[in-house]
């Protein structure tokens, strides 16, 4: 409960809760849209909206990558917003204006609640209100946000990050689990589930599940290890211990592990786990297969490892997941 809101989003004097959703040069069209669809599809009990959504930026028009937009209102509007939503930005090196981030400096000091989504969270750091806070933000960007702002915690593996009335999202699909959580927090589950079906979107994930992303197939190029990725593709159910991959590859263990360092990132072992659950993702999502027929394809040993390695990488349970996307 939280301003604006009584309990199970009873309306406090008869007022809807606002939303401001900020606007600004370079804005991303795709989290600008996304709360303005969740929250302006929400219906209470009695099939009224709840919120009053609201677009706005410091000038009346605002430029992104293909269009321009006539925004209908100013950043005065963030003077008494109950929520403030803060889409990413096309370009991180887009100076931020100085208004916008005053004005959603003092939200945030009022108590209103501030969510931003993707490379939002960049607009949020600069504001400095993120400081001493577990963060995220696209997997791409995590580093980078990181790197400018080393005050903030940031988790590049999650969803999305409650701090209570200060939130960040990952990519784009993220932030509508974001706008959904708020809902649920809001107004219950069965009125977020409604949102979803009306959006025609899946059901909000937990923010603690990973990032999902997709891995494009490794390419052979001669001069790499990406041979040897692609077989081991192929071959996630053999025996993939570190001999046996250091003999297909032709080279010592302490050669391969070296070779995998510099060019994958990680050890054999850790890039052969993370494999095997993308491809019980798959398995989970496209058939009816059991959790130990999904175990015994991906490669691992036995259902219950398969639970402890796609619980520690992808922060769920296979059965969880799977009701998910294939609800979806």
């Amino acid at each position: 409960m939280f301003a604006g809101f009584a309990p199970k989003g009873a309306k406090r004097g008869g007022t809807r809760h606002l939303v401001a959703v900020v606007a600004f040069d370079g804005v991303v069209l795709g989290d600008l849209a996304t709360p303005c669809e969740v929250f302006g599809r929400a219906r209470d009990s009695k099939g009224r909206p709840p919120y009053d959504v609201r677009v706005c930026s410091a000038a009346r028009e605002v430029k992104s990558t293909h269009l321009a937009l006539r925004v209908p209102w100013r950043l005065s509007c963030l003077r008494r917003a109950d929520t403030v939503i803060v889409p990413g930005i096309d370009d991180l090196d887009r100076p931020f204006p100085e208004p916008l981030l005053r004005a959603i400096r003092r939200a945030a000091e009022r108590g209103a609640r501030v969510a931003s989504i993707c490379s939002g969270a960049f607009l949020l750091a600069a504001t400095g209100i993120l400081d001493g806070r577990r963060a995220t933000t696209h997997w791409r960007s995590a580093a980078e946000l990181a790197r400018r702002h080393p005050a903030i915690d940031v988790d590049p593996d999650v969803l999305y990050v409650d701090n209570g009335n200060l939130l960040t999202s990952a990519g784009a699909v993220a932030g509508h689990d974001l706008c959904l959580h708020l809902v649920r927090r809001d107004l219950g589950a069965e009125v977020a589930a409604q949102v979803a079906r009306m959006a025609v979107m899946p059901l909000e994930r937990a923010g603690g599940q990973a990032q999902f992303i997709v891995h494009e197939p490794p390419t052979s190029d001669g001069a790499s290890i990406g041979p040897l990725l692609a077989w081991l593709e192929r071959n996630l159910g053999r025996d993939l211990s570190l001999p046996v991959i250091a003999r297909q590859a032709a080279m010592s263990t302490r050669t391969l592990s070296r070779r995998f360092r510099e060019q994958a990132g990680t050890t054999p072992a850790l890039w052969v786990t993370g494999a095997r659950v993308r491809r019980a993702q798959r398995l989970l999502e496209t058939t009816d297969l059991s959790v130990e027929r999904v175990a015994a394809e991906a490669g691992f040993g036995s259902s219950a490892v398969l639970r402890e390695r796609f619980g520690r990488i992808v922060g769920t349970n296979p059965q969880a997941y799977r009701r998910t996307f294939r609800a979806a």
